[in-house]
């Protein structure tokens, strides 16, 4: 199992798969494919992970080019997946913290 940390959009994903490559696609690309999430039926949800599991839901092999890439890890056990801020490191909650904005 592989932990991969990658640039996207101005946030760092973290996220497990089982396989790692050279892409196929085009020289300076990396597939990561058979991505895994935690089970959909779990009791606890993470908001983050329901996010990330949504954003590649139909995804079989995502190319992710070289100069994105981070880290990859090669792990024994799988941890959370997260998405951080890119300056900060800290981790970014998808769901507003303030709650509905409420009509003045």
């Amino acid at each position: 199992m592989y932990k991969v940390s990658f640039l996207n959009q101005g946030k760092v994903y973290e996220l497990y798969c089982n396989k790692v490559s050279g892409s196929e696609l085009s020289y300076g690309f990396i597939e990561i494919a058979e991505l895994i999430f935690d089970a959909e039926d779990s009791v606890v949800i993470d908001p983050t992970e329901e996010r990330m599991r949504e954003e590649f839901a139909d995804v079989e092999v995502l190319h992710v080019p070289m100069h994105s890439v981070i880290r990859v890890e090669q792990v024994k056990r799988r941890g959370a997946c997260v998405i951080r801020d890119s300056k900060s490191g800290e981790k970014v909650t998808p769901l507003p913290l303030d709650g509905p904005r409420r009509k003045r």
